[in-house]
């Protein structure tokens, strides 16, 4: 696992705990963005090769989404 698959999966992780503990992420959202990390948890051992990497690619896929719905749009840097 690189460096940005940490980094995104550590991110998923601290984003959803930041918005439930800040009431910006509904129950609706936890189980959507919950029930897609799952399917693709399970989902990359069904593949054949690379399960890990388009793993990797959904979780950021949801990092951004979670960005979006926390923050309310893209965050300035």
């Amino acid at each position: 696992m690189g460096v940005g698959a940490f980094i995104a999966r550590w991110g998923f992780w601290l984003l959803l705990i930041y918005g439930l503990a800040w009431g910006e992420v509904s129950r609706r959202a936890l189980v959507a963005v919950g029930g897609a990390w799952v399917a693709g948890f399970f989902a990359q051992s069904l593949l054949p090769i690379n399960g890990d990497m388009l793993f990797t690619a959904l979780v950021a896929l949801l990092d951004v989404a979670l960005v979006f719905i926390v923050f309310k749009g893209d965050v300035r840097l």
